[in-house]
């Protein structure tokens, strides 16, 4: 009996599994204690200056939980450090001087990241980076929630109940 194929969300996995394991190999390779998914953050308050973890969720595209628990482990890593917002709630995440000093070693990193990036989408059959774009579009304006219960509800319908048993008396083995 053979395996089934991977689903979608394994393939996805194992991609992200490929590229960040090597993005973060590279890193280590350039003596930077960084990790990929600080790079949204660090990129969004680079652009914003001091900001909220809402503002920075909203500026990178990413959950206020992701960014949450993405700040959590940059200040104990010591690259950001978190300050009272004018609201009593509020969080106002800031660079540390020591993520500030390894800013200039991470752009040149980030350079060589986008340009492997630009020579795996040459080498596939369509750009990985626009199929991804393509997806994020797609699913923006109908989720996959959505497509779920619609293929749900089209595979629950009579018409595509289950065949009966097949018989021994069939048109392909006629008893006559």
């Amino acid at each position: 009996m053979s395996s089934p194929s991977p689903t979608l969300g394994t393939l996805l996995h194992h991609l992200i599994e490929l590229l960040d394991g090597d993005v973060q190999a590279a890193y280590t390779t350039a003596g930077l204690a960084w990790r990929p998914r600080y790079t949204p953050v660090l990129r969004g308050l680079m652009s914003l200056g001091p900001a909220s973890i809402k503002a920075l969720a909203l500026k990178i595209g990413i959950s206020h939980s992701a960014v949450s628990q993405t700040v959590a482990q940059m200040v104990k890593d010591d690259l950001v450090e978190l300050k009272p917002g004018a609201d009593a709630r509020e969080r106002i995440v800031a660079l540390t001087p020591k993520a500030q000093a390894m800013v200039p070693a991470l752009q040149r990193q980030w350079a060589a990241v986008n340009a492997a990036a630009d020579a795996l989408d040459a080498e596939l059959s369509a750009p990985l980076s626009g199929v991804i774009r393509e997806a994020i579009t797609a699913l923006s304006h109908r989720p996959f929630g959505q497509r779920i219960l619609a293929q749900t509800q089209t595979l629950s319908a009579p018409d595509h109940a289950s065949p009966p048993p097949s018989s021994p008396l069939t048109p392909e083995h006629p008893t006559s």
